[in-house]
């Protein structure tokens, strides 16, 4: 069935006549790109351009709705608490219990996930929970196959910048609208063309090793299985030594399984054969 609940899903409004300027000013989304009806990427980084907190941000009348995981929640709200200082600006935990993800094409309700659009498939996302809650793995076999990462199972918070998990393609992070937590690190890496780690389909002919195995060449670790789903998965992984290895011929490995690397083809991302990405 093309629905499932995701329980350790949590929702946070911010709202006030601050609301938009406040957070224009801390998170890598650019809200003015942000429609009404859709959930787009977002992050705040740390002053070193990394990943501290991840979610989706949508629209919600006047104010803003950021879906983040039941783990975040506190430690987001706490920070964007000490940002506040003396905006109008509230900031309000909703009582609902996850959220349900649908991606059966006759569903008209919830939000578009942008990510997905982007990726060339509609998911809606509502919050609480369904009676037809259907298969969680379903719903994460359609995000492995699509190469959309999340903080957790896939990387590290505090570990990853925005472009390893390819928020630069999917709308994640602006590089146009002006200065935000961690934005002239983030916008060095893109203007430098610097960002070497990137998600990566993983497939094998046999079931995959388990999420956090390494990926190597010649025994040398070139990232870490993140999303396992039988025989396919995710990584973030260093394209530049994959495309080495592709181009060379070697074998590339997830402890005695041999793997096939692919970027998502709605990245627009292809594998560089020397020190620089193409």
């Amino acid at each position: 069935m093309p629905i499932a609940t995701l329980p350790d899903r949590a929702l946070l409004r911010i709202a006030g006549a601050d609301a938009e300027h406040f957070l224009q000013n801390l998170i890598t989304t650019d809200l003015a790109q942000v429609p009404q009806g859709e959930a787009w990427p977002g992050a705040l980084l740390t002053p070193q351009g990394k990943i501290l907190f991840d979610f989706l941000v949508s629209r919600d009348g006047d104010g803003f709705l950021l879906e983040t995981t039941v783990e975040q929640l506190d430690g987001l709200t706490k920070r964007l608490t000490m940002y506040k200082l003396r905006a109008a600006v509230s900031l309000e935990a909703l009582p609902v219990a996850g959220v349900t993800v649908s991606w059966d094409e006759a569903t008209a309700e919830g939000l578009v996930d942008h990510r997905f659009q982007v990726a060339g498939t509609t998911v809606r996302r509502f919050p609480g929970t369904r009676s037809e809650a259907g298969d969680v793995d379903a719903y994460h076999a359609l995000r492995t196959g699509a190469g959309i990462a999340e903080s957790g199972t896939d990387y590290a918070l505090q570990d990853a910048f925005p472009h390893d998990v390819l928020f630069d393609r999917m709308g994640g992070v602006s590089f146009r609208k002006g200065c935000y937590v961690g934005q002239e690190v983030v916008s060095r890496m893109q203007h430098r063309s610097t960002a070497r780690r990137r998600v990566v389909l993983v497939t094998a002919d046999q079931p995959l090793p388990a999420s956090g195995t390494a990926v190597t060449i010649e025994g040398k670790s070139i990232g870490t299985l993140g999303t396992v789903c039988g025989k396919q998965g995710l990584a973030i992984a260093r394209i530049d030594k994959a495309g080495e290895a592709m181009a060379s011929g070697l074998p590339i490995m997830a402890e005695n399984v041999i793997v096939t690397l692919a970027l998502p083809e709605w990245s627009g991302i292809t594998f560089p054969t020397s020190a620089e990405e193409s």
